[in-house]
């Protein structure tokens, strides 16, 4: 072996790179380590330990770098979320709130019909929404020119009068992009300052879409706000509640008079939601509580008085008892639930005509009771011509978490640069007596009395609940308003308590697939040789695992699971090299000769083998997300790792045995003879598995034609959450629950155990806000108490550190491009290896053979997760993980595919006078033993991972292991018998040819 010394240096530099990347992970565990043994099971102060310690050296490298707490864990190996608990979303910056930006808002007909068939369209389209806009921009009025509506003073040197329109959608797509980029740098920065050890954040192949992933994260509503805030901040100037009490009178006037013309009338005129909103206040709102709160209230009488005070009914003015009129610029308070009633009410045409244009109303963000129930309606008054805020938060340079100067109450103090101080001095001057209000996102966060003129630019928001919104609000509006929503479009959340247990089940299967491979090598292949293999393994199994350390890479279960697979796939090079040696012994030669020529000859079957899983694993990196992603990450780092270890790493083991006089056996006396001498006529018997195959396929495609698929959420869209309860349920007791609450059956499922449940539904899932998210799954707790499955004073936090397992959200946008990436990856795959068969073997044939044989393998694992799916005790759902499963089968089977075919190769180019029968029939007995041996292993490995991998992966190990037994299956009785039939029928057309 040439070059010893180079690889034996090369080895030990990788595993010295390896285990210092890996001491990083042991040194943060020992530091939390004594964290929790501290903390006694305090978890602030286990917190405050950590905090404590975090700026303190606790590594020291060879005494030439010293590391902190801090330095160590952000080195520390990444840990996925269905490992380690936390969430993760993907956002979608709103590119239609970005295009009417760039036109200042136009009012024109046409571009906000073209608006809302481009949204519309986007459902169903792959294209961007830039794009989208242009057509239906086009389609509605062929003659419009976009010029008119995007030559404002912000684009006056890029849009002129005269531009064409395409001229001004490449304008179009050029700023949206822009601020695209900018939403990007803006969320990052808003995450780098939330205090996540190891976020990642990172822009999406789609336009407008990022990534962000927040380990350990348990208050996902806080995430929510952060995320999706755009940080809109405007100073208005106010009315006080004297100066519109009369319009307030006469806007109830208004209502009173339609609603005595026709309920019908006032149905129409408002929104759509209108009737529902009314309807949804009657059960909880300020009438009824007032009815409720006082006995002597005759029941006529209410009813008269809301007749009569339709408005007041719903929201409370701010009067006294006597009916003296409160200072200040608040004109009423609504129960929330009303509060879109009154809105409704205002909107209304005939209420609309007696608000003055320089009047409008807008509810503050914060109740002003304890039960978060009652909120303020604030009277802002307009003083430009076009709508704006005299003041808006561009002009904020800094802000910060601060107290109030009396009290302990958290705000935020800012400052604002020099044009915005002098803004700000005339605004207070102005209103000495009166009220700023401070709006956030439409919403009015505060409304201070000015005693005077405010000079130096400096202002605060107060009317904060704790200390954590303050600092977020100050992060926010630091880090820059956004240019446009950014609203989630897929969601996904794992609580800590599962986290761990997919550690405890993760390493559980893979303890015992790692100790049953040891085994059999040490079997089947005698001490020395197997002890050879096995140390090649456990070093596999480092540089594995240190390379995804030294990477930044995340490890996820479905990682645990490739490295795992890596594992018993490595198996195969070190079969094929000892099945190649024994051959080489068999053939008379010396031992040293033997071992020189295995290696030799079993390098092109290896690299062909490990070349097309490899491929595999390049497409499910590249259409992969999330923990397809890192699965792929693993399976490619193992392909490397495992074919550096199989090869040089035994060689260099054996060179040295052999340095020494030692004498090497490649099997066992128990194993020796085991299909050694095989004389198997695979080909007589493919008719046989013709009709097999053919059945299995036609059962298959007919299944897949009625039962149809359990389609998970990635590929329809919806909301699933995983809940444990404290005891035993019914799924339909559960169904029923929810259906009181959500107003539709959810589909509830046993997950694992009978005290858990799958929850999916679509509820609002085209509603994109963080209060809808927020609505859902507080409904899903009040579903649950009603019914009895959760005691009634847990509240949302108990419910979910204790109750919800994970949970996931993808909507229907990012469900349509899951589903296209997924036919995408699996298309790529199959073109790719027919292409590199077609190169390596130089024979359509073998690719054509190869090729049928995975759609066999990949029609007959669909068709068993049709067929099955509700029968199974487990999940058979069709989602991201199966399609990575599919072709982790497609890898795996074609691997075992071209070791036959590489076998055949040789033997007709060795006895081309022999039939192809025959030298097809003795190519596959001669690799029989290797096939048994990958095949068992990797099945061996796979069954591991589905007992004990945990109730997560069980659906995505039982199309592996599915996969690899049909897999194993059509490598010999469909791949090789279509290239014997098809090289007969060519045969049969030249010789046709021929005589003609």
């Amino acid at each position: 072996m040439q070059n010893k010394g180079l690889i034996r240096t090369f080895a030990i530099l990788l595993a010295l790179v390896c285990a210092y990347q890996l001491a990083f992970t042991f040194v943060a565990r020992k530091v939390e380590k004594d964290a929790r043994e501290y903390a006694q099971g305090d978890k602030m102060k286990e917190l405050v330990y950590l905090d404590s310690v975090s700026g303190t050296t606790v590594y020291n490298f060879l005494g030439m770098k010293k590391y902190t707490y801090k330095d160590v864990k952000a080195l520390e190996m990444n840990l996925g979320l269905d490992l380690k608990g936390g969430m993760n979303v993907t956002l979608e910056v709103s590119v239609a709130d970005l295009i009417k930006s760039l036109s200042n808002y136009s009012t024109d007909t046409t571009f906000n019909a073209a608006l809302a068939r481009a949204t519309a369209m986007q459902r169903n389209s792959q294209d961007d929404f830039v794009t989208l806009f242009g057509k239906a921009f086009e389609e509605i009025d062929p003659n419009a020119q976009l010029a008119a509506i995007f030559n404002t003073l912000e684009l006056k040197e890029k849009v002129k009068y005269n531009s064409t329109n395409s001229e001004v959608m490449a304008v179009i797509r050029t700023e949206t992009k822009a601020a695209i980029d900018n939403s990007f740098n803006i969320i990052r920065t808003r995450i780098d300052r939330f205090g996540v050890a190891q976020p990642n954040v990172q822009p999406l192949q789609t336009p407008g879409r990022i990534l962000v992933e927040l380990p350990g994260v348990d208050n996902p509503e806080r995430v929510r706000k952060l995320l999706q805030g755009t940080a809109k901040l405007e100073f208005w100037e106010t009315y006080e509640n004297s100066e519109v009490y009369s319009v307030i009178m006469q806007a109830n006037e208004k209502v009173k008079e339609v609603q005595a013309l026709s309920e019908e009338k006032i149905t129409a005129a408002t929104t759509e939601t209108t009737t529902t909103e009314v309807a949804d206040t009657t059960g909880n709102s300020l009438l009824s509580e007032l009815e409720s709160s006082s006995d002597s209230v005759d029941v006529d009488q209410m009813a008269d008085f809301k007749k009569e005070y339709p408005l007041f009914a719903v929201m409370q003015p701010s009067t006294t008892a006597d009916g003296q009129l409160y200072p200040g610029p608040v004109v009423g308070t609504s129960h929330f639930k009303d509060t879109a009633t009154v809105n409704n009410y205002l909107k209304l045409p005939q209420v609309k005509s007696i608000i003055p244009r320089n009047l409008k109303f807008l509810w503050t963000s914060k109740a002003i009771d304890e039960g978060g129930n009652y909120f303020r309606l604030i009277a802002i008054k307009v003083t430009g011509r076009d709508g704006r805020a005299p003041l808006d938060g561009d002009v904020i340079v800094d802000a910060r978490q601060d107290y109030e100067q009396f009290g302990s109450r958290p705000e935020v103090s800012m400052s604002m640069n020099s044009e915005g101080a002098k803004t700000w001095a005339r605004l207070t001057k102005e209103n000495v007596g009166k009220s700023i209000a401070i709006v956030l996102d439409g919403y009015v966060r505060s409304f201070p009395t000015v005693n005077g003129e405010i000079t130096g630019g400096r202002s605060s928001i107060s009317g904060l609940e704790s200390v954590e919104e303050a600092k977020d609000l100050a992060n926010i509006l630091k880090s820059g308003k956004m240019p446009a929503p950014a609203h989630i479009i897929q969601e996904e959340i794992v609580g800590p308590s599962l986290g761990q247990e997919a550690i405890n089940s993760g390493m559980y299967s893979f303890v015992i697939a790692f100790i049953l491979v040891l085994a059999y090598m040490l079997f089947f292949y005698s001490k020395k040789a197997g002890l050879a293999s096995n140390i090649a393994l456990i070093a596999n199994l480092f540089f594995v695992i240190g390379v995804l350390a030294s990477i930044g890479a995340v490890l996820t279960l479905p990682g645990i699971a490739g490295i795992v697979l890596t594992i018993g796939m490595s198996v195969d090079a070190n079969v094929l090299i000892y099945e190649r040696v024994q051959e080489e012994i068999k053939a008379g030669k010396g031992l040293k000769l033997a071992i020189a020529d295995g290696y030799k000859n079993a390098y092109s079957a290896i690299i062909d083998g490990q070349f097309t899983t490899l491929l595999t694993g390049f497409v499910l990196y590249m259409f992969g997300s999330g923990p397809i992603k890192g699965f792929a990450t693993t399976l490619i780092i193992g392909i490397f790792t495992s074919l550096f270890s199989a090869i040089f790493l035994t060689r260099l083991t054996f060179e040295r045995q052999l340095s020494k006089g030692k004498n090497i056996t490649f099997t066992s006396k128990m194993t020796d003879g085991w299909l050694r001498d095989a004389q198997i006529k695979f080909l007589d018997k493919r008719k046989v598995a013709y009709i097999i195959s053919g059945t299995l396929i036609a059962i298959s495609l007919i299944s897949m034609a009625t039962r149809g698929f359990n389609y998970g959420i990635d590929f329809q869209g919806g909301r699933t959450f995983v809940v444990r309860m404290e005891q035993d349920v019914k799924v339909a007791e559960v169904g029923k629950a929810l259906a009181a609450v959500y107003g539709e059956t959810p589909e509830v499922k046993t997950f694992g155990g009978d005290n858990q449940v799958k929850i999916t539904t679509e509820y609002k899932i085209d509603e994109l806000s963080s209060e809808v998210d927020d609505e859902v799954e507080q409904l899903l707790l009040t579903g649950l108490q009603n019914g009895g499955f959760v005691p009634g004073d847990v509240d949302m936090a108990k419910f979910d550190s204790d109750y919800r397992m994970s949970s996931q959200k993808v909507g229907p946008t990012i469900s349509d491009d899951i589903k296209k990436d997924a036919l995408i990856a699996i298309f790529f795959s199959l073109v790719i290896i027919f292409l590199y068969i077609l190169i390596r073997f130089r024979n359509w044939q073998f690719g054509f053979g190869a090729v049928a044989a995975l759609a066999h393998d990949t029609i007959i694992t669909l068709g068993a997760f049709s067929l099955f799916h509700g029968i199974l005790p487990f999940s058979l759902e069709i989602d991201q993980a199966f399609i990575a499963a599919i072709l982790t089968v497609v890898g795996y089977s074609i691997n075992d595919t071209v070791v036959v075919y590489d076998r055949i190769r040789e033997y007709l180019q060795i006895h081309p006078k022999r039939s192809n029968e025959l030298n097809m029939n003795e190519a596959m007995n001669s690799t029989l033993r290797r096939t048994f041996s990958t095949s068992l292993s990797t099945l061996v490995v796979i069954l591991a991972i589905f007992l004990f991998g945990g109730t997560s992966i069980q659906g995505f190990t039982f199309a592996l292991l599915l996969g690899v037994g049909i897999g194993t299956y059509s490598s010999i009785f469909v791949a090789t018998p279509i290239v014997y039939d098809t090289y007969k029928r060519v045969e049969k057309a030249k010789a046709k040819k021929a005589v003609k």
